[in-house]
């Protein structure tokens, strides 16, 4: 509302299919930051994409503070750590896949346009949450496919990998340089 120029929102996913992640964006949080002409960037983290994956997190997030509680213990404590490796080897996490984050991308390009969302992987800051087909930077090939079967031009996806953070960069310096 008060900025003079295009914001972004570098590491959001829809709120529409984890509702109450508060770091995911709502539709009308979306629509109003196209108004603006902003971009938000899917991550790819499975617990902001995929609900499934979040409740499976937050389970794991309980029963380990439940552990942590009657053992008196800190998380940094050797058996927190033993806790967590046979909860995860009886209740695996749970990966999304590159279908879900496809999923947001179609979500958001139909409620505002392809104008408005790109790419926030987040491969640097989710540790060992990433989907199943989008580990790293060198599976961006199985996104651009994924995009492609679904129908999106070479040209929307150009906007999508870096054309819409460029328009947004170039409209930021340009109104910096104006002040």
């Amino acid at each position: 509302e008060v900025s003079e120029v295009p914001v972004i929102a570098s590491h959001s996913s829809a709120r529409h299919y984890t509702p109450g992640f508060e770091r995911n964006m709502s539709d009308e949080m979306i629509k109003a930051l196209a108004e603006k002409g902003g971009v938000i960037f899917i991550n790819f983290g499975s617990t902001f994409v995929s609900q499934a994956s979040r409740d499976n997190y937050d389970a794991y997030k309980e029963a380990r503070q439940q552990f942590m509680e009657e053992n008196g213990v800190t998380a940094e404590h050797e058996s927190v750590m033993e806790f967590t490796k046979q909860y995860r080897a009886e209740k695996p996490f749970e990966f999304a896949d590159l279908e879900i984050v496809l999923n947001h991308f179609d979500h958001v390009i139909k409620l505002v346009g392809v104008d408005y969302v790109g790419i926030g992987s987040d491969y640097d800051g989710v540790g060992d949450s990433l989907p199943t087909g989008l580990k790293d930077v060198a599976t961006y090939p199985n996104l651009i496919e994924g995009l492609l079967a679904r129908g999106y031009s070479e040209e929307e996806i150009a906007k999508i990998l870096s054309g819409n953070l460029l328009r947004v960069w170039t409209q930021v310096e340009n109104h910096a340089h104006q002040q």
